[in-house]
């Protein structure tokens, strides 16, 4: 009687380890980060199911679901294809795809508009719940001022950050941005980037543009955590989103891929806070916060 062979994943969909043989595909010795033309597994913040992050032709990170899927179900808006490592929004012309895990993801509150992929995402969801039930995920809390006017909200879950004379946005709020380095023990570190002993920036008042030359919204303003003002080295630092222990070992690798999104104030309008974060509003204060406020 031959026994059932193993499967290659868990239920959580967690890639089952097994001794294989050695390829012959390295990193280089002189390579500090160890994510470059590669598929970084993590999993959704949002629904806990298993993701890949893949940089895409215009270097920002998309989330792709970690199987490749018939080119026939999904619609062709949403293929994507993997090539040199670099993801592509479109078919490769063969029977297999690729898909972003924002079109399937559960947690989303309004389901996906392509009816082939609706099965696709009800599996994700009964996974999700079984995560949930057994104390391995934790979905995010659900604030009850979420559904508030837009210009109450006073720490913005998605801050807008200008260091190097570029205005980012950051996927968490700034007291939360984790560095992205290797530990000794192999795991990622947890320090965060806003160190105490480190100068901090500024929250300010600004125009609501992308960069300095670009034209503003009209008559509107956001709320900026600008690092324009701490030395240059800083702002290297918080652009590799490194904690300023990691910051001074250049060969340590990356474990995590940098979440900074090149800031675009009609993409990212929903992202915009014409107030100041409430620690750093002070009565009579017009444009600027203390130095190193916290969000």
């Amino acid at each position: 009687m031959r026994s059932t062979p193993p499967a290659s994943r868990h239920w959580d969909g967690s890639p089952v380890l097994a001794h294989r043989a050695r390829r012959s595909l390295q990193v280089t010795p002189d390579g500090v980060s160890r994510l470059l033309r590669c598929g970084q597994s993590d999993r959704c913040r949002e629904c806990g199911n298993r993701i890949e992050w893949y940089h895409r032709s215009t270097h920002r990170p998309v989330r792709l679901h970690p199987h490749e899927l018939p080119a026939a179900r999904v619609p062709v808006a949403c293929r994507w294809h993997v090539s040199s490592g670099v993801a592509h929004p479109a078919g490769d012309g063969s029977s297999w795809c690729r898909l972003p895990h924002a079109v399937v993801c559960p947690a989303r509150d309004t389901p996906p508009s392509p009816r082939e992929l609706a099965g696709l995402r009800r599996s994700l969801a009964v996974r999700s719940r079984r995560l949930i039930d057994a104390g391995v995920f934790t979905p995010p809390p659900v604030s009850p001022e979420s559904s508030a006017p837009r210009p109450s909200v006073c720490r913005p879950a998605r801050p807008i950050v200008q260091l190097l004379y570029v205005r980012y946005l950051a996927a968490r709020p700034v007291d939360e941005i984790q560095c992205v380095a290797q530990t000794r023990r192999r795991d990622r570190c947890t320090s965060p980037l806003l160190a105490p002993d480190a100068p901090g920036g500024t929250w300010m008042l600004m125009p609501a543009t992308a960069m300095s030359g670009q034209l503003a919204l009209p008559a509107e303003v956001m709320a900026v955590y600008d690092l324009g003002r701490v030395p240059y080295a800083e702002q290297l630092r918080w652009r590799a989103q490194r904690c300023p222990q990691h910051a001074v070992s250049p060969t340590t690798a990356d474990l995590a891929v940098a979440e900074w999104e090149p800031f675009d104030p009609l993409r990212h309008h929903e992202h915009i806070h014409a107030r100041l974060p409430a620690p750093a509003r002070r009565p009579g204060s017009v444009g600027r916060a203390r130095q190193g406020a916290r969000p």
